[in-house]
């Protein structure tokens, strides 16, 4: 069988290196967002009407959190955007004067 010049054969296993690179990669973002997903539907949805005194309290933040962290998250996500262009609209103000 001819596969071609050896740089070809090279970069064609590379390829596929990167491939299954990028596939676990995927799959792990994949694992860590489903399993976040089931945390926090588990502790807003279903938690409140566990009794208080019930084993499975421990494993949780307090419900006040449930809001709390989604709110922060959004606050940060917002402002990140928002300071980077404000960077950028400083720095095309400096290259014009």
């Amino acid at each position: 069988m001819d596969y071609g010049e050896p740089h070809l054969l090279a970069l064609r296993a590379t390829d596929i290196k990167m491939e299954l690179a990028d596939r676990a990669v995927g799959l792990l973002l994949s694992f860590v967002s489903l399993s976040i997903f089931t945390y926090y539907t588990f502790w807003v949805i279903i938690l409140p009407f566990v009794d208080s005194d019930h084993f499975i309290h421990q494993h949780f933040l307090p419900q006040e959190y449930a809001i709390l962290i989604p709110v922060f998250a959004g606050v940060v996500l917002l402002c990140l955007p928002c300071v980077f262009i404000g960077f950028v609209m400083l720095k095309s103000q400096k290259k014009k004067a």
